[in-house]
């Protein structure tokens, strides 16, 4: 692992560094954040998703979370969105290849020798991590915008027991419906719906829903609504009676403006989780 920067930030410090990860086959980036009560011993660990187009620095620098975590008293990861480089495989389009990654273990040509971003931040990056830091592997959360919101519920509902409670800002809730999801499930799984379904939060929290509490923000004036089919995870949730808030914030959109304004409502919610 390499050290890319490290900088005095709320008392911790906010990281930057890359290794060489087998799962992907390529160097990856991510940002940690260390609260001052890392000098301590270890702490809880919130995870933060991205979504389209991002890398690891976008939420690191835009969301504000930082100085919430320090008074909380919670380590920030911010993981990279795809592999990257110049011989692996892209797309002309933003929504497909390098920057997302969409969280899935791609199964098809051209992308299956790198994009396994499900194993990475699943199985990888965790083992890297809670070796190399004050990090407590029995208290985790996760949280994500957009195409990281996907990701942040669907790992949270498949890999139940993990995290204690998961968050999600403007998640696209229903893919194997949405062109945000179809086409990415098409090229990265293939023609087998089956596979799919199990990258789908709306279908996952009717089949099998999560063991734990559950907040979920998105903005009325959001321009992809269409796209990030928030209703059908609405319903799924009280059909099954999940533990949730359900939240449609008035007046806000996609950007991180809407993400730094509920930030940190978020960072409370996981605190309370992580620390019960």
């Amino acid at each position: 692992m390499e050290t890319k920067s490290e900088n005095a930030c709320f008392g911790g410090v906010q990281g930057v560094y890359s290794h060489a990860a087998a799962t992907t086959q390529c160097d990856m980036t991510f940002g940690l954040y260390l609260p001052p009560q890392a000098s301590e011993g270890d702490v809880p660990l919130l995870w933060y998703l991205s979504g389209l187009t991002c890398t690891h620095e976008n939420a690191m620098t835009k969301a504000g979370a930082q100085a919430w975590a320090a008074e909380a008293g919670i380590a920030l990861i911010f993981p990279d969105t795809s592999p990257r480089g110049a011989d692996i495989a892209d797309d002309d389009a933003f929504d497909l290849g390098q920057g997302a990654g969409f969280y899935v273990n791609a199964n098809q040509s051209p992308w299956d020798p790198h994009y396994r971003m499900w194993d990475y931040i699943t199985d990888e990056l965790p083992k890297l991590i809670f070796g190399e830091f004050p990090l407590d592997p029995d208290r985790q959360a996760i949280t994500g915008h957009s195409m990281g919101g996907h990701g942040a519920l669907t790992m949270a509902m498949r890999l139940l027991g993990r995290y204690r409670s998961v968050s999600a800002f403007s998640p696209i809730c229903n893919p194997t419906r949405s062109d945000w999801g179809r086409k990415q499930f098409t090229a990265y799984l293939g023609a087998d719906h089956g596979q799919w379904a199990a990258h789908d939060a709306s279908l996952l929290m009717a089949e099998k829903g999560f063991d734990g509490p559950m907040l979920i923000d998105t903005g009325t004036d959001d321009q992809f609504l269409d796209l990030l089919r928030p209703e059908t995870l609405a319903s799924a949730i009280a059909t099954r009676r999940q533990q949730a808030t359900f939240r449609m914030q008035p007046g806000y959109d996609h950007s991180y403006f809407f993400i730094s304004t509920f930030m940190a409502d978020h960072v409370a919610f996981h605190a309370e989780a992580l620390f019960a």
